[in-house]
């Protein structure tokens, strides 16, 4: 890989290190900040992933590392997960579905990115990002069930 594609991935890689942290940030908020009966799975769903989304992070850090670029401290970070933000309801646990189903799109979105971009070029990230991607997947699925459920309650 020429000096280009690598900066290129490393960018990439950036950017999903961005959302991995923002997603850890607002699964925390929302895992304490929900009330109510309907809450519970959803505060115990958003918990249980917050150690998996670190992770997630830790390991774009690592391969960031890898190939030679510099890992975004804080000030680096952009923050867009408008829909993942805590709602002023603490029952609003609808919207919190949304935005966790919306935030996790843009993570499947941004590997699949990623993943067209390091074909034929770098196989160690390109799998790692199939991994993280179906990870992800996961994570949208077990969210839009709730929303079913949360709809057929209605």
């Amino acid at each position: 890989m020429d000096d280009n594609q690598r900066q290129t991935i490393v960018d990439l890689l950036r950017i999903s290190y961005n959302m991995e942290i923002e997603t850890v940030a607002n699964y925390l908020a929302n895992s304490i900040h929900l009330d109510g009966f309907k809450a519970k799975h959803i505060k115990d769903a958003l918990a249980a992933d917050i150690q998996e989304e670190l992770t997630h992070a830790t390991q774009l850090a690592q391969r960031i590392k890898v190939l030679e670029g510099r890992v975004p401290g804080s000030q680096e970070l952009s923050m867009a997960q408008t829909s993942l933000q805590p709602p002023e309801n603490q029952l609003d646990v609808l919207s919190v579905i949304h935005g966790v189903i919306d935030a996790e799109q843009g993570a499947i979105d941004q590997y699949q990115t990623i993943i067209e971009a390091t074909d034929g070029i770098d196989p160690v990230t390109q799998d790692l990002c199939i991994a993280l991607k179906g990870d992800e997947e996961e994570h949208r699925r077990l969210f839009k069930g709730f929303l079913a459920e949360m709809l057929a309650d209605q």
